[in-house]
């Protein structure tokens, strides 16, 4: 397995005692898999999200990519964020180039690098622009072109569209999918949106809450996905199963309160 995540808990200590956030997490991920963790709020996507990203510890258990234990951040895993975290003042070249500029490559190649995962996401025309110039959605492309200008292992996706208007977010979906045909890279996206995730992935990681456990993985195998497909039936039975599970777990979770 290329991204292993093996008995992960995660706790936090607080002033009415220990708030237990994440239990026995266990995840094999292919190279080159596509996978959502699908939850609502209190579910701990977040914070396996930064498990992986090497920002935070576990209580117990491991996280592995290509067999090696993360122990921090690192240039094998690229983050994308929800907010852009664009600097406004640095031109869409300069954004792109910048992770590259603090592992000190030299100028001549991440400029080389920049550029080509500019053209990668099509904003190659754009690479002397300033973010207020850019759209919302060309703004996340160009926060994934950033992510990718290191040629990570895993792409890292923290609700990335969740403060798109749905015109754009349902472009960035078809844009996704056919990035990641194109680049073969795995990505590992959190989000609270179903259709989102159905849309999307090739595996979904359906977590509970109180605490985050995973109560089922769901495969998901569609026929082919344009903005179409959201229309069949297959597509509509996926979405279900999902919701009717975390609408289940959401109610368990509420009883406990």
């Amino acid at each position: 397995m290329f991204l292993q995540i093996h008995n992960l808990n995660k706790h936090f200590s607080t002033s009415e005692g220990t708030l237990v956030v994440l239990k026995d997490i266990n995840m094999d991920i292919e190279q080159g898999e596509f996978v959502c963790a699908v939850g609502a709020s209190g579910s701990g996507k977040s914070t396996l999200l930064r498990q992986i990203a090497g920002l935070d510890s576990p209580t117990s258990g491991e996280v592995k990519i290509d067999g090696k234990r993360i122990t921090g951040p690192g240039p094998d895993r690229g983050m994308v964020f929800q907010h852009y975290t664009l600097y406004p003042w640095m031109t869409v070249q300069q954004n792109t180039e910048f992770g590259l500029k603090l592992q000190g490559v030299p100028k001549s190649v991440r400029r080389e690098q920049a550029s080509y995962y500019l053209n990668v996401v099509g904003l190659t025309n754009f690479a002397q622009a300033l973010p207020k110039a850019l759209s919302g959605g060309m703004k996340q492309r160009v926060a994934i072109a950033r992510a990718l200008a290191s040629e990570p292992k895993v792409l890292l996706m923290d609700e990335p569209f969740g403060a798109l208007d749905i015109h754009t977010k349902e472009s960035m979906h078809e844009f996704m999918l056919d990035l990641w045909q194109r680049t073969g890279i795995t990505i590992f996206m959190i989000t609270h949106d179903v259709e989102e995730a159905v849309f999307l992935s090739n595996r979904i990681f359906a977590l509970g809450a109180r605490p985050g456990t995973i109560r089922k993985v769901v495969n998901v195998n569609l026929p082919h996905r344009t903005h179409t497909i959201k229309r069949q039936t297959v597509f509509h039975d996926y979405r279900d199963e999902l919701m009717d599970l975390l609408r289940q777990h959401g109610q368990e979770a509420l009883a406990v309160v």
